[in-house]
């Protein structure tokens, strides 16, 4: 199958808010200051009153800092009230957004990229983020003048509350989302924070419920984040499971949205893993609305024939959580996610949680008394393979003829027994070429075959 990214009116904003090495365009202070400006503009204009309140956080990138100060330079400006959070996770931002009735937050993160990069992400009153509608609004916002029209004076000009204690607000209601009739008392967990926004909550919301944590990743120093730790490198993770004897690993990104955790054995249990031990255990329960679950195309077809064997169903979406998320609003659906350890629990959380999401697999592991090692055969994997390639430019995958007849011959020859998935990378000229099925040897043949006829399709040579 093939499937285009939604392609909204926006160039600031990608699929994931605004980013980009820090300190270069669009990343730049100037930026922050006329972002936080239109930000506190849309919420008083969407309803706020004079004064909107903007809950901010940021991880641990050295830039953080210079960022927020723009940011909240740009909301006060206006009218506005930062609600300053320092470094927080950005769930827990979506998460005080809500508890302290703001009316938008605003995380400072690059995510999982390195620590030179930075960037922006925006969460209306509600803890969602924002639609590509409501982000279009900002950039007009951020080009038709009006802002230096909005500018306060005197008294008018907004201020700076810090949270008191963010930290401990954000632990205690990741602690509520465990069962009240379990703690984890016995139990060992590896918590590699990535030297990011997770480095103080992660270990105090597992130490706290009982279990015994060996902290990694939890030392920031600004130029840390990410490196050679966290959920893109579980390998430090695992080295901690199989030497210290730990039950689970657990390995967040920078900005601790997402998880890939490590069974007692050193293995990767990702995304669609837990996705299929969670679903299923509530649909034995019939507690799954709509026996669905959202996923993204990436996700293996073992995770659909895992549900399907369970009574369920599997609900695909274009690449990039937030996609996931308005899936799940706009059916009614309440558990979804990614492969790369976005899990979204509606029920508890607004957006991906990577904390929340290794909870709620060592309630599973603490209730039924099994190994992960032996909770994770709740689905078998079907063999994936990815490739990608950069070439001269990014043109529509119905004007490259070779490439589009290749891939209904591919589609024809593996009907049911396997997936085909061709996209254009969201922010460059990169072709990302997935086919899945049974035979590794023959998704090799496939996806070199399609990269050279998009080459030959464009001129590109071998």
């Amino acid at each position: 199958m093939t499937l285009t990214q939604p392609s909204p009116s926006r160039r600031l904003f990608g699929t994931d808010g605004v980013r980009g090495r820090a300190n270069e365009d669009p990343v730049t202070p100037e930026l922050c200051v006329r972002l936080g400006a239109a930000v506190t503009v849309a919420a008083r204009r969407s309803g706020a009153g004079p004064t909107p309140r903007i809950v901010l956080g940021r991880d641990t990138r050295v830039s953080g800092p210079m960022l927020a100060a723009a940011l909240t330079a740009g909301v006060t400006a206006m009218g506005g009230t930062v609600l300053d959070g320092d470094e927080l996770p950005t769930p827990g931002v979506a998460y005080l957004t809500r508890r302290l009735g703001a009316h938008a937050g605003v995380v400072i993160s690059a995510s999982h990229n390195p620590f030179s990069d930075n960037g922006i992400k925006v969460f209306g009153a509600d803890g969602f983020k924002l639609s590509d509608a409501l982000e279009a609004e900002i950039e007009a916002l951020l080009g038709d003048g009006s802002l230096e029209r909005e500018r306060r004076q005197g008294a008018a000009i907004g201020g700076v509350q810090r949270v008191e204690d963010a930290t401990g607000l954000c632990v205690a209601h990741l602690k509520q989302t465990f069962p009240r009739d379990l703690d984890l008392s016995g139990v060992r967990v590896a918590v590699d924070a990535a030297h990011g926004a997770a480095h103080r909550v992660a270990p105090a919301v597992f130490a706290e419920l009982g279990a015994e944590v060996i902290p990694l990743g939890c030392r920031p120093d600004g130029t840390n984040i990410n490196e050679a730790c966290g959920a893109l490198h579980p390998e430090q993770v695992r080295d901690a499971v199989l030497t210290k004897g730990a039950n689970v690993g657990v390995a967040l990104d920078g900005d601790a949205d997402r998880v890939i955790l490590v069974d007692e054995r050193g293995e990767i249990v990702d995304g669609d893993v837990v996705m299929a031990l969670y679903a299923t255990r509530l649909l034995r329960q019939d507690a799954l609305p709509h026996r669905t679950v959202v996923a993204t195309v990436m996700s293996n077809l073992g995770l659909e024939l895992a549900l399907s064997a369970a009574g369920g169903r599997l609900l695909r979406t274009g690449v990039g959580d937030r996609y996931v998320v308005e899936e799940m609003q706009r059916g009614g659906y309440r558990f979804g996610g990614e492969q790369s350890g976005h899990l979204i629990f509606l029920e508890h959380a607004t957006t991906g949680d990577g904390v929340l999401a290794a909870l709620q697999v060592l309630a599973i592991l603490v209730r039924e008394g099994r190994p992960l090692s032996e909770l994770r055969r709740v689905m078998e994997r079907l063999p994936q393979l990815l490739k990608n390639v950069t070439l001269p430019e990014r043109r529509p995958l119905a004007e490259l003829p070779g490439l589009a007849r290749g891939i209904a011959d591919v589609e024809r020859r593996l009907r049911d027994r396997g997936r085909l998935l061709v996209r254009w990378s969201g922010t460059e000229p990169k072709l990302r070429v997935m086919a899945e099925g049974p035979d590794p040897a023959e998704l090799e043949q496939i996806c070199d075959h399609l990269i050279e006829l998009a080459r030959r399709d464009l001129g590109a040579g071998a």
